[in-house]
C-alpha cells in the first residue's frame, strides 16, 4: 500500500477531507493523493501558490507576512494552510513553501521546506525541515512524502 493510499483509508475512518497549498512542490502532494482511483472522496481541493501574488490572492495570505519573514518561512506556511482551510471544503490543510533548488542562499538555503498543517478545531502545527542540497527532484520528493506523513499523523489523532 502506497503512503497516499494508506492516507485515504485513514481520512476515510476518521471522516477528514484533505486540501493543500503547495509552492515548491507545484501540486505535487494532491497529484500523489489523486493518483489513487476513487480520492475523490477525500480530497477536496489543491491550491498552487507558486507566486507571492498566487499566495496572497488565492489564500488570503497578508504580503506583510511575505515581506517581513519571506515566503520561505513557517508563518507563511500556516498562513497558507489556514487559507486553504478556510477556502475548501476540507477538515484538514496541509501547506509547503521552501528551496527546492538549485540554489538557495545563506540564510535560506537550498533544501529548506516549512510545512503547516491546519485542522478543523486545532491549533495550526508549523515545522521546518533541511532536506540539504539534494537537487531539486529530491527535495521536491522528500517534501511530498513529508506532507503526506503530516496528513496521516492528523487523520490517524
Amino acid at each position: 500500500m502506497t503512503k497516499a493510499e494508506e492516507l485515504l483509508a485513514a481520512a476515510r475512518r476518521s471522516g477528514d477531507r484533505i486540501a493543500t497549498a503547495e509552492s515548491c512542490t507545484g501540486g505535487m502532494v494532491g497529484a500523489a493523493i489523486t493518483d489513487v482511483a476513487g480520492s475523490s472522496d477525500v480530497f477536496d481541493r489543491g491550491f498552487i501558490t507558486y507566486s507571492n501574488a498566487a499566495k496572497t490572492a488565492m489564500l488570503g495570505v497578508d504580503p506583510w507576512l511575505i515581506e517581513t519573514h519571506g515566503a520561505v518561512s513557517e508563518e507563511v506556511a500556516r498562513a497558507m494552510a489556514e487559507g486553504a482551510l478556510d477556502r475548501a471544503l476540507a477538515s484538514l490543510a496541509v501547506a509547503v513553501t521552501g528551496i527546492a533548488g538549485p540554489g538557495g542562499s545563506e540564510h535560506k538555503p537550498e533544501g529548506r521546506v516549512c510545512f503547516a498543517l491546519a485542522a478543523t478545531g486545532r491549533r495550526t502545527r508549523t515545522e521546518t525541515v533541511e532536506f540539504g542540497a539534494i537537487g531539486r527532484a529530491g527535495v521536491r520528493r522528500a517534501t511530498v512524502d513529508h506532507a503526506l506523513d503530516l496528513l496521516l499523523a492528523a487523520t490517524l489523532g
